[in-house]
């Protein structure tokens, strides 16, 4: 297998470039990576597909990964409820080396070959569930063997990686590949690996959530509604749909403490 992660930079000298051409330069390599995004759209679909139909009979997603990968999985998942209003357990991310390590490395994490599953069965997952493993370089072994236990217990798995014939690709029913090609400081796969990562979580989820009927029309109508900004855009969505002013939207939507309650109500003559 060619580690394209790890393969050489195709800059050189990058200590003796200018600021403005470093930030060209990595401009032009992130470029790159929507168009491997869009390569890949076909197997993100029936990966959404099969999620969205395990979570409409009661099922759950969970995100595996270790380092950025892991950070990137625990990130979409934490951003899941303040967005759609779903309880904190319909989307799940685990991290090797728990949450000690979202903000500080933990030594050899990611090289255990039975953690992964331990935490997964923390939240007693099932068949019930989907499973997808985050890896940039596709070895990382907290999630091949993550993953490879799920398959075990029949549980659907997918994941998520940026080379072709990785091993963490024989243990996905939805395997995933973006190829961005080497990053422009060798090996940081944080920079154009990370950013394929966060592109296709943010499709998985989105799609799935408005699968689920978390959105209406363009709107959050399930957003948790935990600041004063997400108040004011909840009273403009429930103004705008029910064609009243802002002062009763605002009354109502406070009332009911939900867009989609408000949005329930039929205004009166």
């Amino acid at each position: 297998m060619e580690n394209i992660t790890e393969r050489d930079s195709p800059y050189r000298h990058l200590e003796k470039m200018s600021t403005l051409a470093l930030l060209q330069n990595i401009n032009q390599e992130d470029q790159k990576v929507a168009l491997a995004v869009q390569a890949v759209i076909p197997k993100i679909e029936p990966l959404v597909d099969i999620i969205a139909k395990k979570m409409q009979a009661g099922g759950r997603l969970f995100y595996i990964g270790s380092g950025t990968s892991g950070r990137l999985g625990v990130l979409d998942a934490a951003e899941c409820p303040p967005t759609f209003g779903v309880p904190p357990d319909w989307v799940v991310g685990l991290i090797a080396g728990g949450d000690a390590a979202i903000r500080q490395a933990q030594e050899f994490a990611e090289d255990s070959h039975t953690q992964a599953w331990a935490d997964l069965q923390k939240w007693k997952a099932d068949e019930q569930d989907v499973v997808i493993g985050i890896a940039a370089s596709g070895t990382t072994p907290y999630v091949v063997h993550g993953l490879r236990m799920c398959r075990q217990h029949e549980i659907t798995t997918g994941c998520i990686t940026c080379n072709p014939d990785a091993p963490i690709t024989e243990e996905a029913d939805y395997p995933i590949v973006a190829v961005v090609g080497p990053e422009f400081v060798t090996g940081s796969s944080r920079m154009k690996a990370g950013t394929a990562q966060k592109l296709i979580l943010n499709m998985i989820s989105t799609a799935v959530m408005i699968r689920l009927g978390r959105i209406k029309d363009n709107k959050m109508i399930d957003m948790q509604l935990t600041n004063n900004k997400l108040i004011e855009r909840g009273t403009r969505i429930v103004a705008d749909q029910l064609g009243i002013d802002h002062d009763a939207a605002k009354k109502l939507l406070l009332e009911h403490a939900s867009v989609r309650e408000a949005l329930k109500q039929q205004v009166k003559d």
